[in-house]
């Protein structure tokens, strides 16, 4: 497989519903970050449900490295 592409290196900060579902851009190519818009058709990715426990702020990652998907665990601050 091969690295996805780094969308930004920092988290997008998304204020969410809970019960609402949530599907994170895995392959960095959507044009509506964090979220996919279908852009990883043709590619070993697919996107991440992520459904809200409640209402809030949440940290999604952008640079697609975290291993704590789809939200951000810092793994940003490691990439060159």
């Amino acid at each position: 497989m091969t690295d996805p592409q780094i969308a930004q290196k920092a988290p997008f900060k998304v204020d969410v519903e809970a019960g609402k579902s949530y599907f994170w851009c895995a392959c960095g190519r959507s044009q509506k970050q964090p979220f996919c818009d279908g852009s990883h058709k043709g590619t070993a990715f697919t996107p991440v449900k992520h459904v809200a426990e409640k209402d809030g702020a949440l940290w999604f990652c952008g640079c697609k490295h975290s291993k704590g998907q789809p939200l951000c665990d810092g793994a940003h601050k490691g990439l060159a």
